[in-house]
C-alpha cells in the first residue's frame, strides 16, 4: 500500500491520528518500533496504544471539568481512543478508567483491520525528507529519532521524570480493615480505601522519607518532575501533612467501622475489567523495589499485599512546542512534519490522543488540497493546542494538562465561582459546533 501520510510512534497520539486519516480515505503508513526487537523502558506489550502508568483517563464529567469536556469533544470527533476506552471501562466513580489490556488490544484490533492502515513494526532513526509526517513517538522516543529531532529543532530537548504507580493482587487486601467508596459518593463504590490514624500516618510518611530510592545517573540528576505525576516520597518529603492534602486525604471518606474521615486514606483502583488489580491511586514511586513492598504493606489492609507490579521511574523528554511548532503543529524548519502527543509537553492520555487527532485533522486537509481553522480557544481541544503552539512561555514551558486557565476568561457579568465551570463547559460546546459546521466540506 502506498501511503499519503507517515505516522511514526503507535501509542494513544499516533493511534488516533491514524484512525482520523484513515477515516478520511487517506493511506497511512504507521511505524511502531515495539515487536520489531525493540522496546522502551516503561512498555510491557507491542499493543498500540498501551497504557504505562495509569489505567485513568481521569474526570468524565463533561459539564464541571475540562478534561471531561475534552472526552466529549474527542467523542464527537469519532475518536478511537475514546471509543475503546468507553468499551473498556471500569469502575472509577466519576472518573473513565479502562481495563488497559482490554483497551490496548481493542485499539490493535482496529488499527490492523482499517484497509487505509500499514502498521510496520519498524525503528525509525531518522526524519523523512519528504511527505507529510506525523511524529507521534512520545516521552520515550528512540534515542537515534530523538537525536535528529534536536538537530532540527536548534535546541535539546527538555525532559522531566515520569514515575509510575503499584499495582496490587485484590485478593490479597484484607477488607476487613479497608471498605469500598468513593469520595462522597460520588458515582458507587468504586474504590477501596485503606484508612490510617494519625500514628499510623505519621509513621507511614516517616517510612517513606527513610526509604531507599532510586539512583540517578549523573546525566538525570538536574531532570526535574512533573507536578502532576509526583513520586510519593518526594510529596512526603515536602512536609508531615502534604499527603494529607494530596493523595491521602480522608475527607468525604465515612469509614463504616467508626462513622468518621480516617486522618487519612490510601486509595486503590480497578485495573483491570475483571477486577483482580487494583492500581495505588497517586502512589508513583522511585523507593527501590524491596522498600516498596516494605513500606507499602505497612498500610492497614494491605499487610498480606501481592504486587502485580511495582512502581518505576522513567525519564520523559518534550520538545520547546511554543517556539519551534506552527498553530497546525508542523515543525516551523520543516513544514512537511508534524508533531503529536506528549513530545509535544501536552500531558496526559487523553491531552496526547487529542492533539495525535489533531495533527491529523490538519495533514488530511492539506492531503485535500485545503486547510482547516484551528478549533477556537473556547473548547478543550482549541485551548490545549493554543498553549501548545504559542499560549505557553517558551523559556518556562512544562508539561500541561488541559484545565479551564488554558481558556479566554469568561466575559460579561460577573459569576458565582460554582458556576463558572458550567459557563466555560456551554461556551465550549457551542463553539465547537461553530467549529464544526465551518469543517464540514473537509475530510471528516
Amino acid at each position: 500500500m502506498t501511503h499519503q501520510v507517515h505516522i511514526i510512534g503507535g501509542g494513544l497520539a499516533g493511534s488516533e491520528a491514524a484512525w482520523q486519516l484513515a477515516n478520511a480515505d487517506i493511506k497511512v503508513r504507521l511505524s511502531e518500533m515495539r515487536g520489531s526487537g525493540d522496546m522502551t523502558p516503561a512498555h510491557e506489550t507491542d499493543r498500540l496504544a498501551e497504557m504505562v502508568c495509569s489505567n485513568s483517563f481521569r474526570s468524565d464529567d463533561a459539564e464541571n471539568n475540562a478534561v471531561g469536556l475534552l472526552h466529549q469533544e474527542m467523542r464527537a470527533l469519532d475518536s478511537i481512543i475514546m471509543a475503546a476506552a468507553d468499551e473498556h471501562r471500569v469502575p472509577a466513580g466519576s472518573a473513565l478508567a479502562v481495563d488497559r489490556e482490554g483497551f490496548a488490544g481493542e485499539v490493535t484490533k482496529r488499527i490492523a483491520n482499517h484497509p487505509n492502515i500499514e502498521v510496520v513494526r519498524e525503528r525509525v532513526d531518522t526524519l523523512p525528507s519528504s511527505g507529510p509526517t506525523i511524529i507521534a513517538t512520545g516521552p520515550l522516543t528512540a534515542p537515534g529519532l530523538a537525536e535528529a529531532i534536536a538537530k532540527v529543532t536548534g535546541s535539546d530537548a527538555l525532559a522531566f521524570f515520569d514515575a509510575i504507580a503499584p499495582i496490587i493482587h485484590r485478593e490479597s487486601i484484607d477488607m476487613s480493615v479497608c471498605w469500598m467508596a468513593a469520595r462522597w459518593d460520588k458515582g458507587g463504590k468504586d474504590y477501596i480505601n485503606c484508612p490510617m490514624t494519625k500514628e499510623q500516618y505519621e509513621a507511614f510518611v516517616a517510612a517513606l522519607n527513610d526509604g531507599e530510592k532510586t539512583e540517578f545517573k549523573d546525566w538525570e540528576k538536574d531532570t526535574p518532575y512533573f507536578e502532576g505525576c509526583m513520586p510519593i516520597e518526594v510529596m512526603a518529603s515536602r512536609g508531615v501533612e502534604t499527603l494529607r492534602y494530596g493523595p491521602m486525604k480522608g475527607v468525604g471518606l465515612d469509614d463504616p467501622r467508626t462513622g468518621r474521615w480516617p486522618h487519612a486514606v490510601v486509595q486503590l483502583r480497578q485495573d483491570n475489567a475483571l477486577g483482580t488489580l487494583w492500581n495505588m491511586v497517586g502512589f508513583q514511586t522511585k523507593l527501590k523495589h524491596g522498600e516498596q513492598v516494605r513500606i507499602f504493606r505497612t498500610i492497614p489492609g494491605l499487610e498480606n499485599a501481592e504486587f502485580a507490579r511495582l512502581g518505576g521511574i522513567h525519564r520523559n523528554s518534550f520538545i520547546r512546542s511554543p517556539e519551534l511548532l506552527d498553530e497546525q503543529l508542523r515543525l516551523k524548519s520543516l513544514p512537511h512534519i508534524r508533531l503529536a502527543g506528549q513530545i509535544t509537553g501536552c500531558e496526559g492520555y487523553v491531552e496526547s490522543a487529542a492533539i495525535g487527532l489533531l495533527a491529523a485533522k490538519f495533514a488530511a486537509a492539506e492531503v485535500a488540497g485545503s486547510s482547516l481553522p484551528a478549533p477556537p480557544l473556547e473548547t478543550a481541544l482549541g485551548a490545549l493546542l493554543g498553549h501548545i503552539t504559542g499560549g505557553a512561555d517558551a523559556e518556562t514551558y512544562q508539561p500541561m494538562n488541559v484545565n479551564f486557565g488554558l481558556m479566554p476568561p469568561l466575559s460579561g457579568p460577573k459569576t458565582k465561582k460554582a458556576d463558572r465551570k458550567k459557563i466555560y463547559t456551554d461556551r465550549a460546546r457551542a463553539a465547537l459546533k461553530e467549529w464544526l459546521a465551518e469543517a464540514e466540506p473537509l475530510p471528516a
